[in-house]
């Protein structure tokens, strides 16, 4: 087959010692740069020496289809012949067909459809560094098919950076690590020119790119059709910004074409954008405004311009909050160089990157593997149909996160698609067998009993293809529009998907329903709460809704106030639909897309359908919890039945008769976060506690702790009859807590804490004064001067280990001295006190020899 090409492209030398590396190891690492044929020529002598089909697996579908056209036309027959192609709803194929250009996806489930591939001499994985997930399951699968199935397999990885080393091992094995070939660069110059905007523009977001970009990109066009010859190929992030860029270029006269790319057009649409002028037309510069589509694979005739606006879009998925959303980022420093490329493919040419080379060198290197960031669920369904649930034994270029391949697996045993340890169920194989996510092939199965099999159908193709025409959030309006055939081209495409899904459901029944042999039969039984009966019909919006719901159960959404817009998901996370909504005022959605971007408090709706209460319950049946609840609230215990649909309450009545042991939970749940506080705490509590935190001070931890953490968290022991009790604060207010802490003591701490800790003690007066605890290291005894008299030292107390701090009072009952030497007080500071004292109180004993004096608690009489 590659004799019959005349062109002569600079993959074409390389091509026999390609050739000599497969036959020599059955696997090879084809390195060849942008615009080198290695798309096109490679599949075509690797045909030349293998019996049987050349499988080449492609990760985008206009990728796929023009690759088969340019292979087809290098051979001057049509797509169908020797040269076919297959993407999901289209295939072009004969009896004569060597080569079959196909989707990743597409390869995947041939694998694991027959995992020998019958028929197929060879499989060449075609941009591989794009790192799609499939790519990778494509990749690792043909391996292990290789290595334990078909030895004689050919298999070959074709990239165009070069990252050679790491897939030739994967190929071959980290001992025998697969042969390299490497094609020469094109030999055409691109000359580079930095374009960064006047002024800053705001950083990318989710799905926003900052207009004054935009203006920017569109005066770079300009400008670049006034410097250079040939068409200019505009790399963008997506299909918005296609078109906010085309209207920005209207005016650019007739001798120029705007044209866009991407992967929402029809095929005609993309065919237009890739083939050169025909014959008799009158030649036209034109500007090809694309998404990363036009990055690799494909050669867009005539380009000798690239205008790179230097922005990605990628998937991001929120773990937490089961969301995903496009963000847009940095173009990566690799992606730009592909980029570039297309312009040096037939001749030289310039790209114009919309950054600056400062900016340029702090891009990152490569572009972020989809593994690392999208959602696995998918992803982690072909590992268990493979029967590696956790990916350790296949040639992955990644391992999977952990985190997300948990949450990936904690969905799928959800929807019963795997068992306890990971391993594909019965209903597992049939999601799988659907070749749609697994939310959307459940949804599928399940709701085709309910809906009709048609319908259906109809839904999960609409929810499954993000390259439907939008414009709008109403997912009924979208589907009505679709099946009214407002735009042709996407309804042929959405009608082929269909017919797909529709044999997905298995036949007919006899009511015309489809027998739904993997369905789970939970989801159809009758008594399940919150059902329908089985005869009802259901409307549009109903019959969508319920489909998105079973798809996307924690994103049912019920209005948080009648007419708004704010809405809270059963998944517990807020939702907003856009302004000028037409689904605001709808008390329920099922909200098939939402968004949040990062640090936003609330995700985004882009695609929902109403929905009422009833289908609500009906598809989120697994989330539906019926329960009593006693709790803390407001300073007393509500006792409820509720009934949750996830996060939102559907249900709520008072509970007469709670369970006692709840509301002693609840009582103690209250006490902890409010605190202590919520006890009266008398003198004499307050007292008896200060004692014994004293105790643990002197004594040691066999004392009872008594702080305040401690306390709360030991209150079941010394509370536990007033909280068996209590029902509401005022109960907590009315617990005599000095007896209730005694309840900490063990009987002979009891004994002895008078002893050890005494309430008062007795001075030589005769009185008993009440000692101060409030610092537990230094208990403190207020007392007058003349009460003292006698005593030569003072008081100690737990065990003597601990002596008094005499605050010491005038007779206005002042402090006069502090000390806890009473001998040193009294030979040093005694007499001080006496001289300055004893003037003042003339009534009142100050004797020279205070340890020899008469204590007294009264004043000499006056004399009458």
């Amino acid at each position: 087959m590659l004799a019959d090409v005349p062109i002569d492209l600079p993959v074409r030398p390389v091509l026999p010692a390609l050739v000599r590396a497969l036959r020599g190891a059955g696997t090879a690492v084809l390195v060849a740069p942008p615009g080198t044929g290695k798309t096109t020529l490679a599949p075509l002598a690797v045909a030349d020496e293998v019996p049987g089909t050349v499988v080449i697996a492609q990760p985008r579908r206009v990728a796929a289809r023009a690759a088969a056209r340019r292979m087809a036309a290098l051979l001057g027959e049509p797509v169908g012949g020797r040269i076919g192609y297959a993407v999901r709803g289209e295939r072009r194929t004969g009896p004569r067909t060597r080569v079959e250009v196909v989707t990743t996806g597409l390869l995947v489930r041939r694998l694991h459809r027959d995992p020998e591939l019958p028929g197929v001499g060879a499989v060449l994985l075609d941009e591989c560094h794009e790192r799609h997930l499939d790519a990778d399951l494509a990749l690792a699968f043909a391996v292990e098919s290789r290595a334990a199935l078909r030895p004689d397999l050919w298999l070959l990885a074709m990239s165009a950076t070069p990252q050679a080393d790491r897939f030739a091992a994967l190929l071959g094995g980290a001992d025998r690590p697969a042969p390299v070939v490497r094609a020469e660069a094109a030999l055409h110059p691109v000359t580079r020119v930095w374009a960064p905007p006047p002024r800053p523009v705001a950083a990318p977001g989710a799905g926003r790119v900052d207009p004054a970009l935009l203006d920017h990109v569109a005066g770079t066009v300009r400008r670049a059709l006034r410097e250079r010859d040939g068409d200019v190929l505009v790399f963008l992030p997506g299909a918005g910004e296609i078109a906010a860029v085309s209207a920005r270029l209207a005016g650019l006269g007739d001798g120029v074409a705007v044209l866009p790319l991407h992967g929402r057009l029809p095929a005609a649409a993309q065919d237009a954008a890739l083939r050169p002028a025909a014959p008799g037309e009158s030649p036209r510069r034109r500007v090809v405004l694309a998404t990363a589509v036009a990055e690799s694979s494909l050669t867009v005739p005539g380009v000798r311009v690239v205008v790179d606006a230097g922005l990605s879009r990628v998937a991001r998925t929120d773990l937490a909050r089961g969301l995903g959303a496009l963000v847009t980022v940095p173009v990566s420093r690799a992606a730009a160089t592909q980029r570039a490329g297309r312009a040096g493919r037939e001749a030289p040419g310039a790209v114009y990157r919309c950054w600056s080379e400062a900016t340029h060198a702090r891009l990152a290197p490569q572009p972020e593997p989809e593994i690392a960031t999208a959602d696995l669920t998918g992803f982690a369904l072909e590992l268990a149909a493979w029967g590696d649930p956790d990916g350790a034994g296949l040639a992955l270029p990644d391992p999977p996160p952990p985190a997300a391949l948990t949450v990936a697996r904690e969905t799928l045993t959800t929807l019963g698609a795997v068992d306890a340890d990971g391993r594909i169920t019965a209903r597992g194989r049939a999601v799988a067998a659907v070749g749609a996510h697994p939310r959307l092939a459940r949804a599928l199965l399940d709701g085709a009993e309910r809906v009709g099999a048609d319908r259906a159908a109809e839904i999960v193709a609409l929810l499954a293809d993000d390259t439907l025409p939008g414009g709008t959030d109403d997912l009924t309006a979208l589907w009505r529009r679709l099946r009214g055939g407002a735009d042709p081209a996407a309804t042929s495409r959405w009608r082929a998907e269909v017919r797909r899904l529709r044999a997905a459901t298995g036949p007919r029944d006899r009511a015309g329903g489809a027998r739904t042999g993997g369905a789970d039969p939970a989801a159809r039984r009758p008594d399940q709460p919150g059902r329908r009966a089985a005869a009802e019909v259901l409307g549009d919006d109903l019959a969508a809704g319920l489909l998105v719901g079973l798809a996307y159960p924690e994103r049912l959404a019920r209005a948080r106030r009648a007419g708004g817009t704010a809405y809270l998901m059963a998944g517990g996370t807020a939702a907003e639909l856009a302004a000028g909504s037409g689904l605001a005022g709808s008390a329920w959605l099922a909200v098939a897309v939402a968004d949040r971007s990062p640090g936003a408090p609330t995700a985004r709706v882009r695609l929902a359908t109403p929905v009422d209460e009833a289908t609500a319950r009906e598809a989120g049946g697994p989330l539906l919890r019926d329960g009593r609840e006693v709790a803390w609230s407001g300073g007393d215990v509500v006792a409820r039945e509720v009934l949750r649909l996830g996060a939102i309450e559907l249900v709520d009545r008072p509970l007469s008769a709670p369970d006692p042991e709840l509301v002693a939970a609840a009582v103690l749940t209250g006490l902890r976060e409010a605190g202590l506080g919520l006890l009266t705490w008398t003198p004499e509590a307050t007292a008896l506690r200060r004692r014994l935190a004293f105790c643990r001070q002197a004594l040691g931890d066999g004392w009872p702790d008594v702080a305040d953490p401690a306390l709360l968290a030991a209150a079941p022991s010394w509370l536990g009859p007033e909280l068996a009790r209590a029902r509401r604060r005022a109960d907590l207010a009315r617990i005599d807590v000095g007896v209730a802490l005694r309840r900490l003591l063990d009987w002979r701490q009891a004994a002895r804490l008078d002893e050890l800790a005494p309430e008062r003690l007795p001075v030589p007066s005769g009185s008993r004064i009440r000692v101060d605890y409030t610092d537990p290291a230094a208990p403190v005894l207020p007392v007058k001067l003349q009460e003292t008299f006698g005593w030569r030292d003072a008081p100690r107390l737990a065990d003597g280990r601990v002596p008094v701090l005499l605050h010491l009072l005038s007779p206005a009952g002042r402090p006069v001295a502090v000390t806890a030497d009473l001998a040193s007080f009294w030979r040093t500071g005694y007499p001080q006190v006496r001289a300055e004292l004893r003037g003042r109180y003339p009534r009142h004993p100050w004797p020279e020899d205070p340890t020899s004096a008469e204590p007294t608690r009264h004043a000499t009489p006056r004399r009458r």
